[in-house]
């Protein structure tokens, strides 16, 4: 039987990517915190873990109908992003998949009535998302992304999540799950954007988005997921990238409403360009994912 190792809320964003002196010079000489903790969730947490694969719940990969899940055998090239090119440019990948547990993904997902499909199509784009991560995360583990379904709603990506807890359950893997993405979500405008490239949090797009993360920050550190469920309706109003989707999947295959874990926080709370970006970790309580 699998099981679920841990699970955390990482942040992917471009300037990671960047070398460390553009990074300081975009940050009034400062390091930005997320790539230390990059560094300290791949030392202290997956060196200790050894998971034999990682999820990636990938908020650039959008797709429309269902949710996707990549089930390669192995994937390599380079990644340039249309977004953002100046930054991440020709960044090489390669690593393997694991496409029995992506299959069984898929399987559960439907069996629970999400449209989830896996896809092994050699063309199939990888979105940075996936990329930042594995190039700072990768050892000899296997990958698997999965799509944030554009059209999804919160029960459908915490339905997501429990097939993912299903198909890791029935499966002989150790898992690692993160959620590649930020929290609040929306950008400074393009005339002003260049004013608001540090990390400070007081570049925030909003003083209500960067209250309305850190009340949820606050709401993760003390294991209090329920909350934070039911307040989607309030957290929609400040973009949340993904509409949280790979939050909500994330926690929804470590119990949802009922996962008690405490989040660590393996970065600062810190803006980019407007949006909300953190590193949260989240260890399996010694009584398991909904014991306390």
């Amino acid at each position: 039987m699998g099981e679920i190792v841990g699970v955390g809320l990482v942040s992917h964003v471009p300037t990671i990517m960047f070398d460390e002196a553009t990074r300081r010079e975009l940050n009034e000489g400062r390091e930005i915190s997320l790539v230390p903790g990059h560094h300290r969730l791949r030392s202290e947490v997956l060196d200790r873990l050894r998971p034999d694969t990682i999820i990636i719940l990938d908020t650039h990969w959008f797709t429309t109908v269902e949710h996707v899940v990549s089930a390669h055998a192995h994937r390599e090239g380079k990644m340039t992003s249309s977004e953002l090119p100046r930054g991440m440019k020709q960044i090489p990948y390669s690593y393997d998949g694991d496409p029995d547990l992506a299959r069984l993904i898929a399987k559960h997902g439907n069996e629970l009535g999400t449209p989830t499909h896996a896809e092994d199509d050699e063309y199939l784009p990888v979105y940075y998302a996936t990329v930042n991560l594995v190039h700072y995360l990768q050892k000899d583990e296997r990958f698997v992304s999965v799509s944030i379904v554009q059209t999804g709603e919160d029960d459908d990506f915490l339905t997501l999540g429990r097939a993912i807890g299903n198909a890791v359950e029935a499966s002989d893997r150790r898992v690692v799950i993160l959620a590649s993405g930020g929290m609040s979500h929306t950008f400074h405008r393009l005339k002003v954007i260049d004013q608001h490239e540090a990390s400070d949090p007081a570049h925030i797009v909003t003083p209500e988005a960067r209250a309305a993360d850190e009340e949820r920050l606050e709401w993760m550190q003390a294991g209090d997921h329920a909350r934070i469920i039911d307040a989607m309706d309030d957290y929609h109003q400040h973009a949340p990238e993904g509409g949280f989707g790979h939050f909500l999947a994330m926690i929804g295959a470590v119990g949802g409403r009922d996962c008690v874990a405490r989040g660590e926080l393996y970065s600062d709370y810190e803006n980019a360009t407007g949006t909300g970006q953190v590193h949260v970790w989240f260890e399996r309580p010694e009584g398991g994912w909904t014991a306390g």
